[in-house]
């Protein structure tokens, strides 16, 4: 089964998260949060980092992650492990290969004309607000 993650990663302030522009399918043309491949041999938490780094810039020295959920879909033979962070400064941030911005709350994350997922942005931002306390401060 193939392992991917993806990472939420809230501004210093928690006023913003960042978001990327899908440039190929899967969800050509929408927003999503950053993420890649778990590696073979490397723990969900280690390609967290790794791929926020690759993908951003934003390092082990910028962010502590937090493992929020997996979703396993077993017909597409794949997982996916959530992760999210607070920035503990501000970053400086490096494209690999999707346009990197900053998104407010103000959004419909639900909206899977704009954003991928199938509604799933917009559930891992509901379930981040009912625990932020223990995940972002």
């Amino acid at each position: 089964m193939l392992g991917y993650n993806l990472i939420i990663v809230y501004s210093e302030d928690c006023s913003q998260i960042l978001m990327c522009k899908r440039r190929k399918d899967p969800y050509q043309g929408l927003s999503n949060f950053v993420g890649g491949k778990i590696e073979v041999g490397e723990s969900g938490l280690e390609a967290a980092y790794r791929e926020l780094w690759e993908e951003t810039s934003i390092s082990s020295k910028d962010i502590m992650l937090h493992h929020l959920m997996d979703f396993t879909y077993y017909y597409q033979d794949c997982y996916v492990e959530a992760y999210v962070g607070r920035l503990k400064h501000a970053v400086e941030l490096r494209e690999e290969e999707n346009t990197l911005y900053w998104s407010d709350f103000h959004h419909n994350f639900f909206d899977m004309t704009l954003y991928a997922g199938e509604g799933n942005i917009g559930h891992l931002l509901e379930q981040v607000k009912m625990y932020q306390s223990k995940l972002l401060d």
